[in-house]
């Protein structure tokens, strides 16, 4: 993982000012790094950072960002996915974003859903250096016989 990190920032409608306001605060730190966002996310976020940081925009969620997010995840283009989800609203591509959490924990990247989680990863000394992590070797699976 590089010193400058590629950073995917997704918010649910609901938890949208809850990231803003995280990013605001972490606005001094966020501003080295390449940020990905998803539809609407990604308008606001360009917002409360201006033109100081470099954003990429993607789809809307629901539209297909979450499955390009985990094109990039994939790719191993991503380093970060903080991701303010709503836990008490239903939404119609939950699918996408199940498979979206699931790509992040297959390709081992660090992963926060709430506030918390993104302070400690923000705040962490790995955050600012360059790590190395480690991915699970999957060729047993994809050697195996059906």
């Amino acid at each position: 993982m590089p010193n400058i990190k590629r950073i995917a920032l997704v918010a649910h409608d609901n938890r949208k000012a809850d990231l803003i306001e995280w990013i605001k605060f972490n606005k001094g730190n966020l501003i080295k790094h390449d940020l990905f966002c998803t539809g609407t996310t990604g308008i606001m976020v360009e917002k409360a950072i201006g033109d100081e940081s470099k954003v990429t925009l993607l789809k809307s969620g629901p539209l297909g960002g979450d499955q390009q997010l985990g094109s990039l995840i994939a790719e191993e283009k991503i380093d970060f996915l903080i991701f303010f989800w709503d836990p008490m609203s239903s939404h119609p591509h939950d699918v996408d974003v199940k498979a979206l959490l699931r790509l992040s924990v297959l390709y081992n990247i660090p992963t926060a859903c709430n506030r918390s989680t993104a302070d400690f990863i923000i705040s962490s000394t790995l955050y600012n250096s360059d790590y190395k992590r480690t991915l699970k070797d999957y060729t047993p699976y994809l050697n195996r016989q059906v």
